[in-house]
């Protein structure tokens, strides 16, 4: 596994840096060797946040904790990863093999409106069903997610509802 590690209002030492490097190498062995870890530890006032990212062949693992002290914020965020990883393994067994999504980020935009576009994702879409979606967007931790439908091949979104169900968005022609 390869690692980023990236700070934020601190500065990261060796010691922490082979810290990262042991505790996520556990995690190794959930992923080839094209797998790819950021790190990004921020200092807010007396909280220390470690955010990790691990992407694998198109799938994101993206767990993020905040206290007191940053070796025992990255020790929760790896527990986490782990409890996501064997949570879903049945899941994942068959998911990690095939690419999701291979993000390009940009830099920011401003729209021509006045609107301010802050971040820009660009990636190639590949058709899941919508329990496939969902799976990636609760491991991404996010509360809705972007696909082509395997049944439609129409691009559709899946999102949280305030209730803990899930919904699903798709487009209708005028």
């Amino acid at each position: 596994m390869k690692f980023t590690i990236a700070a934020r209002k601190t500065t990261v030492k060796d010691s922490f840096r082979e810290r990262v490097e042991k505790k996520l190498s556990k995690l190794d062995r959930f992923f080839g060797e094209d797998a790819a870890a950021t790190v990004v530890v921020t200092n807010e006032r007396e909280r220390e946040t470690v955010e990790v990212t691990i992407q694998s062949q198109g799938m994101y693992f993206r767990a993020e904790k905040t206290t007191a002290d940053r070796m025992d914020s990255l020790e929760a965020v790896v527990d986490s990863l782990f409890k996501q990883i064997v949570k879903n393994k049945s899941k994942l067994e068959q998911r990690l093999r095939d690419s999701a999504f291979s993000p390009d980020y940009h830099d920011e935009l401003e729209a021509e409106d006045g609107m301010h576009v802050v971040k820009t994702k660009t990636f190639p879409v590949k058709p899941m069903h919508e329990e496939e979606a969902i799976l990636q967007m609760n491991l991404l931790g996010h509360a809705f997610y972007m696909f082509r439908n395997a049944e439609s091949n129409e691009i559709n979104v899946v999102y949280r509802r305030k209730n803990g169900d899930y919904g699903l968005l798709i487009p209708e022609d005028d």
